[in-house]
């Protein structure tokens, strides 16, 4: 094999190489992303349920106790 080939073929390995670990990289850096993105609607999609629910918890003890109230009062 000459140098030429040599240096063509070591050039192709170095360049596969190079890009499967690029490849590797850029997956990692992604799916990392998309997972904190989807942590991150996932967190505010449960603190608004949950603060619906609570709100209207609380406003049902409210109205008991505020019809209560004026029951006594009538």
């Amino acid at each position: 094999m000459s140098d030429r080939q040599t240096d063509r073929q070591t050039d192709r390995q170095t360049d596969r190489q190079t890009d499967r670990q690029t490849d590797r990289q850029t997956d990692r850096q992604t799916d990392r992303q998309t997972d904190r993105q989807t942590d991150r609607q996932t967190d505010r999609q449960t603190d608004r349920q949950t603060d619906r629910q609570t709100d209207r918890q609380t406003d049902r003890q409210t109205d008991r106790q505020t019809d209560r109230q004026t029951d006594r009062q009538t």
